[in-house]
């Protein structure tokens, strides 16, 4: 793992190292029906929140798309959450436009979640396949990075 990759995620998000059990979360995704963090256990979980008025998470979007669809099928799944209120019709048009193909949920802001605070975005969590948080950056993520923490968690 690089140096920055282990700076990246050596320190957990206030919140994170608090939970011992696995998550129980659910939100609408961009038809109106629930979905829940429980759906992919036994996955690495890369959590994204996000806004479509976020520069720096458009940056992340390419990046956690290639993730999403190289792993999908096997053992990491990338989950968008949308941050802010937006109208649904406006929200599944950005969605479109930017390709992104990995689920997307939608929350309205708050200071703090189930998985840990969101202080800024975007912010992302990491949860282990036994669905506890495990490692939180705020700041734009690289895919590279994100492999690299899992492979490293993977060795231990």
């Amino acid at each position: 793992m690089n140096p920055w990759c282990a700076r990246l995620f050596a320190v957990l998000l206030l919140g994170a190292s608090q939970h011992a059990v696995a998550l129980d979360y659910t939100l609408p995704d961009l038809d109106g029906r629930p979905q829940s963090l429980e759906q992919y256990r036994g996955k690495w979980v890369i959590v994204n929140y996000w806004a479509t008025w976020c520069g720096a998470c458009r940056k992340e979007f390419p990046d956690l798309v290639s993730l999403h669809e190289q792993h999908r099928d096997s053992d990491i799944v990338v989950v968008g959450i949308n941050f802010e209120t937006i109208d649904r019709k406006q929200l599944q048009a950005f969605v479109a436009a930017q390709n992104i193909s990995y689920p997307v949920l939608r929350s309205d802001p708050v200071r703090v979640t189930p998985i840990g605070p969101v202080p800024a975005l975007p912010t992302t969590y990491i949860i282990d396949p036994d669905g506890k948080p495990v490692a939180g950056e705020v700041g734009i993520v690289m895919r590279r990075d994100l492999e690299d923490y899992i492979a490293g968690q993977r060795g231990m």
